[in-house]
């Protein structure tokens, strides 16, 4: 049960052995720091701003915000808003790259809620310490009540608040850049052995890792004039960064052990 306060089931259960939509927009939401505030103008008007934001564990987002810019005087009038966030340092085309839009109001926390809230920002926005207190800011949190997920081209879906309250972000994502960056410099072999033995891809004469998360490894084959795309499961979902290097060499063993056997 989370903060959200939704018992969700097997339909927000991860299948195939990947992160779900919702798994995937809470990772989002805890890896990047910056996102587009959508606010209701005076007029009626949207307003769009860049804003910084710290999620709460159940990942409503905590905006620090001042009544000098209009987004914090739109949302004393009108707590409906709107934020949308991507990764920035991704490469390639950002159209085709993992962004969302989380819908909701924003409600000024109060007790022992205002002082998570103000932590879980600045746990993100450290700077934020310094101007906390002065008279024209206040603490919003975005209570999350509907996610617009979108994976790339043709890839996207709707997330209700329990479903994304339910998902939890991935334990290994602050690593996977680095863990992708390596594997591929220095265990080309390995790679290449995963593909051929542990997804079918005989015919492959080189893999490329693409992504690994916490449920597998994703790869991408040539061989015979041909590429495609594979994956690789891990035994188990990880559950720390730390796990990525162990597990990465596990899926090698069986790949041998299954060239052996």
């Amino acid at each position: 049960m989370s903060e959200h306060g939704s018992d969700r089931s097997e339909e927000t259960a991860t299948s195939g052995g990947r992160r779900n939509p919702a798994e995937e927009a809470r990772t989002l939401v805890s890896r990047v720091t910056t996102g587009h505030l959508a606010t209701v103008g005076e007029d009626g008007d949207p307003w769009c701003s860049l804003v910084v934001y710290g999620p709460t564990a159940g990942g409503d987002p905590v905006l620090l915000v001042s009544t000098m810019a209009e987004h914090g005087r739109n949302l004393q009038r009108d707590p409906r808003a709107s934020l949308a966030i991507d990764d920035p340092s991704l490469p390639g085309d950002p159209l085709d790259l993992p962004r969302i839009t989380l819908a909701g109001r924003c409600v000024q926390p109060e007790g022992d809620r205002a002082e998570e809230a103000f932590e879980a920002h600045v746990a993100a926005v450290p700077g934020a310490r310094l101007y906390a207190g002065w008279d024209d800011f206040t603490l919003w949190v975005l209570e999350v009540q509907r996610v617009r997920w979108v994976g790339g081209f043709a890839r996207m879906e709707t997330i209700d608040r329990g479903a994304y309250g339910y998902a939890e972000p991935d334990p290994t994502a602050p690593g996977a850049a680095k863990a992708v960056e390596h594997l591929n410099a220095e265990h080309g072999a390995g790679l290449l052995l995963i593909a051929r033995e542990l997804t079918g891809a005989r015919g492959a004469v080189s893999a490329y890792c693409t992504g690994i998360d916490r449920y597998g490894i994703d790869l991408a084959c040539t061989g015979a004039g041909q590429s495609a795309a594979t994956r690789a499961l891990f035994d188990e979902p990880l559950q720390k960064v730390a796990d990525l290097r162990p597990a990465t060499v596990a899926l090698v063993q069986r790949a041998r052990a299954a060239q052996e056997g």
